[in-house]
Order: C-alpha cells, then sequence, then structure tokens
C-alpha cells in the first residue's frame, strides 16, 4: 500500500541545449554511468531549449514511469541566470502540472568540490589535440 511516506525518487539532468546533436553526448554518458551503477534508476535528460527531451518533458516521462521526488541536477559550471532564474520557475510549473510531486533542485555540478578537482587534474595532466 502506498502512503505518503512511499516515494519513487527520480533524476533530471538539467543542460542549457545546442543545437549540433553532439553536445547532448556528455549528458548520456553521464546517464549511462549512473544507470551502469544502479540499473533501477529513474533518470532522464532535460534541456533549456534546442534539445529534447525539454525539462517538462523530462519531467513528464520520470513523473509516468513513477517518480513522485524529483532530484534536478543542473549540468552547468557555476549557476547563473538559467540556474537562478529559469530553473526554479521551470520546477514550480512542473510541481503545478503535477499534483503531489516533489522537485529539488541540486547544486550546479561545477559547484561541487569533488567535480572541481577533477577538473582541475585534468587541466593538469590533459594532452593538446595536435
Amino acid at each position: 500500500m502506498n502512503t505518503s511516506m512511499d516515494k519513487k525518487k527520480g533524476i533530471l539532468l538539467f543542460g542549457h541545449g545546442a543545437r549540433n546533436p553532439a553536445w547532448a553526448m556528455p549528458f548520456q554518458h553521464i546517464r549511462d554511468a549512473i544507470l551502469a551503477r544502479d540499473s533501477a534508476v529513474l533518470i532522464e535528460l532535460g534541456f533549456l531549449e534546442l534539445m529534447q527531451p525539454s525539462f517538462a518533458e523530462g519531467i513528464d516521462i520520470l513523473v509516468r514511469e513513477g517518480a513522485t521526488e524529483i532530484v534536478v541536477v543542473p549540468i552547468f559550471v557555476a549557476g547563473g541566470g538559467h540556474v537562478n532564474k529559469d530553473l526554479p520557475m521551470l520546477a514550480n510549473q512542473a510541481m503545478t502540472r503535477h499534483s503531489g510531486l516533489i522537485i529539488r533542485l541540486a547544486p550546479p555540478v561545477g559547484e561541487d568540490a569533488s567535480v572541481l578537482a577533477a577538473m582541475a587534474d585534468y587541466a593538469r595532466t590533459v594532452q593538446p589535440v595536435e
């Protein structure tokens, strides 16, 4: 029996979007790496513009899969207008469309110390393309 305490969590990887379809490949790789660790995770991509699925479509997919709580992970180096203004508005719209849905917003990945350390290691050791 489902109670208000039973929550099925989902993850939405949120990105800006671009005209070049190859731009989404890192997002797909992140999703695939998460699924390789736990194939039962509900995870979807959602883009602000120019790519599919849109933020709203990604949320709708997760809700159809049974998610009642979604953590949105902005795949951005830092917060800016899209993360600080657009994202909360999109999340509120989605929670209005889906009664009872809880959306929590994670900080941008680029603000995490381990991600910054990985980028520093990469910059220190990368071999330039010739």
